[in-house]
């Protein structure tokens, strides 16, 4: 029954088992569970695409611009012939 001698050969008394060795004893396994986390990096790509509206605003403002002309007449007084300026208005 047992894995040694011991007890045929009167070592120990039959009620106490100080003096004797003994063979171990197997007792159930104690499972230990371990979690171990990962981390992955999946790179995902995005595309963005950004839209330029150049606005081009004009304001028009109107600035007067003077311009300027001259007008040069010639006007004849002729009062040494009187007979000749009736002739003319004649």
């Amino acid at each position: 029954m047992f894995g040694n001698n011991c007890f045929k050969k009167n070592c120990c008394p039959v009620i106490s088992t100080d003096c004797c060795p003994t063979d171990p004893v197997y007792e159930t396994p104690i499972e230990n569970c371990v979690q171990k986390d990962y981390i992955h990096e999946v790179v995902h790509i995005i595309p963005i695409h950004t839209n330029v509206v150049n606005n081009h605003i004009y304001k028009h403002t109107y600035m007067p611009e003077y311009t300027c002309s001259e007008e040069s007449i010639t006007t004849n007084i002729n009062d040494g012939c009187s007979g000749f300026n009736n002739f003319m208005n004649n």
